[in-house]
C-alpha cells in the first residue's frame, strides 16, 4: 500500500493531478460551468495518460469544482455549480455581515472533511450501501423526492404559503418539455427550444445572480465602491475551532451526503439541499440558519463533497452511475480494462487502492489550492462594483450558453433574473423554486412509472418498508418540530401555573 501511495507522487501523476485541480477551481468559480463539464473536457486528455494520473485528474477536478462553486455563491450570491445552490442562503448573508472570509474558510475545511469522510465511507461500506441503494425502486424514489420537496417548509423562513407558491412555480417549470411516459411535448407552444425542457442552471444563475444585481442597481449605491470591503486574511484558526464546535453536524451532513450520493441519479446538489434542510429542522440554531449562521454553511458544503464518494459506490460495485460524472467515468474505467462489479476490489486491487488514496490525498491538496482560489477571488472582488457587475453579467451569459450551446438559455437566464427580482419584492423565497425545479421531474416520473407498474394502484407506494420509513421522516420534518415545540410550551405553561399556585 505504501508503494502505491508513493507512486502517486511521481511527476507523471502529480503534475496533471495538480493542474486538473486548479482547472476545477476555475470551472467551479465560473457561474454556469459545472463539475460534469470539467470532467467531460478532461476525459479526452486522460486517454493518453497513466491510469493513475487519469483518475487523479478526474477525482481532483470533481472535488475542487464542487468546492469552488461556493466562492461566487458567498461573494456574489451566484452558485458556481448546481451543488452550490444551498450555499447561497447563509454564505451570502454572512458575507453581507462582513464575515465572508470566515464563511469560505469554514467552507474550505468543511469541504475537505466531507470529502475525507465520504472517501472513508466508500472504502468501508461500499458493498453494503450499494446493495441497499439497489433496493430503491420508483416507489422509494418518489418518496425521496417528496422528502426533498418537504424541505420547502423549512426553507420558507416562517412564510409557508409563500414557500409553497415558490415550490409550485418550480415544479410547474419542470413539467415543460417532452413527457417521459407518453413522449408528447407539454407546454412548448410550438417552440423547439422548449422540447428538452428548461435547464435549471440558467434559471439558478438568473434567480440568484441577476436578481441581486438588479436589487443593487435599484438601491443606487456607489458604483465606484469596492464590491467587497475588509477582506483580509482568511481566519483558518477560527475556522478550525468552528468546525470542531460543529463536529457532530459535519459528521451528520457527510453521512447524508454519502447516502444521497449512493442513490443513482440523486447527486451532490440534492445531497446539499437535504443536508441543509436537516440542519434547519434539527439544529438548536434553526431560527438563525438562513439569516447568516455558520451551521448553514457547514451542512451543505460537507454534504456535497461527501456525495462525490457516495456516487462512486454503485459505480464501483454494480456499474451503475451515481450521477453524470460517474456516468462519464464508467466509460473511462472500461477503457482502462476496469470492469465494475463486486469482484473489482479483488481483480484490480492495486488500481482500486490507488483510487482510494487519490480521493484522500485530493482533500489535502484541496486546502492550499482552495485557499489560493479564495484569496484570488477576494482580491479580484476589491474592484469597483460596476466592473464586477459587468463581469458577472458576462460570465452569467457565457455560463448559461455553455450548458447546451443555445442562445435561448440566455433568454431563460434573463427572464429568471426578472422573475427572481419581483418574487423577492413580494417576499417569496427563491430556494423552494430551485428545489421544485430540480425535484419536480424526479417526483413526477417515478410516480407515473410506479403507477404504470401497479396498474394505477397507489398502495405499494405506502406498504413497502423503505417507502414507509421515508413517509415517517417526511411527517417528522413537516410536523415533528412543531409538535415537539407545542408539547414543550404546554408543559412549560403547566409548570408556570403550578409555580403561581404554590406562591
Amino acid at each position: 500500500m505504501l508503494s502505491t501511495i508513493m507512486g502517486l507522487f511521481s511527476l507523471k501523476v502529480l503534475i496533471p493531478w495538480i493542474l486538473a485541480m486548479i482547472f476545477g477551481i476555475f470551472v467551479g468559480a465560473t457561474p454556469g460551468l459545472t463539475a460534469t463539464m470539467a470532467v467531460a473536457l478532461l476525459i479526452p486528455i486522460t486517454y493518453y495518460a497513466d491510469p493513475r494520473a487519469a483518475f487523479a485528474m478526474i477525482l481532483g477536478v470533481s472535488f475542487t469544482a464542487i468546492f469552488a462553486g461556493d466562492i461566487p455563491a458567498t461573494f456574489l450570491r451566484i452558485p458556481g455549480t448546481p451543488a452550490s445552490g444551498a450555499a447561497v442562503l447563509d454564505g451570502f448573508e454572512m458575507n453581507k455581515k462582513g464575515k465572508g472570509a470566515l464563511a469560505l474558510s469554514v467552507d474550505l475545511l468543511g469541504s475537505a472533511l466531507g470529502g475525507l469522510l465520504g472517501m472513508f465511507m466508500l472504502i468501508l461500506v461500499a458493498p453494503f450501501l450499494a446493495r441497499f441503494a439497489l433496493k430503491f425502486t420508483n416507489f422509494e424514489y418518489f418518496w425521496l423526492g417528496v422528502f426533498g420537496l418537504s424541505m420547502t417548509a423549512i426553507l420558507s423562513r416562517g412564510k409557508i404559503v409563500n414557500g409553497f407558491i415558490s415550490a409550485v412555480i418550480g415544479i410547474a417549470i419542470s413539467t415543460i418539455g417532452i413527457d417521459i411516459t407518453t413522449g408528447y411535448p407539454r407546454f412548448t407552444f410550438g417552440n423547439t427550444n422548449l422540447i428538452g425542457g428548461i435547464s435549471f442552471i440558467p434559471v439558478m444563475i438568473g434567480l440568484f445572480g441577476l436578481s441581486e444585481i438588479l436589487k443593487n442597481l435599484i438601491k443606487k449605491e456607489e458604483l465606484g465602491a469596492p464590491t467587497i470591503e475588509g477582506f483580509g486574511k482568511l481566519p483558518l484558526l477560527e475556522a478550525m475551532k468552528t468546525i470542531w464546535n460543529y463536529r457532530v453536524r459535519v459528521l451528520i451532513s457527510s453521512t447524508i451526503g454519502v447516502f444521497i450520493g449512493a442513490l443513482p441519479g440523486a447527486g451532490a446538489d440534492i445531497a446539499a439541499w437535504v443536508s441543509y434542510g436537516a440542519a434547519k429542522s434539527t439544529s438548536k440554531n434553526r431560527n438563525e440558519i438562513g439569516t447568516g449562521h455558520i451551521e448553514g454553511v457547514i451542512a451543505p458544503t460537507c454534504a456535497n463533497n461527501a456525495a462525490i464518494g457516495g456516487t462512486w459506490i454503485p459505480a464501483f460495485v454494480f456499474g451503475i452511475p451515481g450521477d453524470t460524472i460517474t456516468a462519464i467515468v464508467l466509460g473511462a474505467m472500461l477503457m482502462y480494462g476496469l470492469r465494475p462489479g463486486p469482484n473489482i476490489f479483488s481483480e484490480s486491487r492495486n488500481l482500486m487502492n490507488s483510487i482510494f488514496a487519490i480521493g484522500i490525498i485530493s482533500q489535502i491538496f484541496l486546502i492550499p489550492l482552495g485557499f489560493l482560489g479564495i484569496r484570488a477571488s477576494g482580491q479580484l472582488l476589491k474592484l469597483p462594483k460596476n466592473i464586477i457587475w459587468i463581469g458577472v453579467v458576462f460570465f452569467s451569459i457565457i455560463g448559461s450558453y455553455a450548458i447546451n450551446s443555445n442562445v435561448f438559455d440566455i433568454y431563460v437566464m434573463l427572464l429568471a433574473g426578472l422573475v427572481g427580482f419581483f418574487l423577492e419584492k413580494l417576499d417569496v423565497p427563491l430556494a423552494p423554486l430551485i428545489l421544485g425545479l430540480i425535484l419536480g421531474p424526479m417526483v413526477e416520473d417515478n410516480l407515473r412509472v410506479g403507477l404504470i407498474k401497479t396498474g394505477g394502484n397507489f398502495w405499494p407506494f405506502i406498504t413497502r418498508p423503505i417507502s414507509l420509513s421515508i413517509i415517517v421522516v417526511v411527517f417528522l420534518v413537516l410536523f415533528g418540530v412543531n409538535i415537539i415545540s407545542f408539547i414543550l410550551r404546554f408543559f412549560k405553561g403547566k409548570n408556570n401555573e403550578s409555580n403561581k399556585s404554590i406562591s
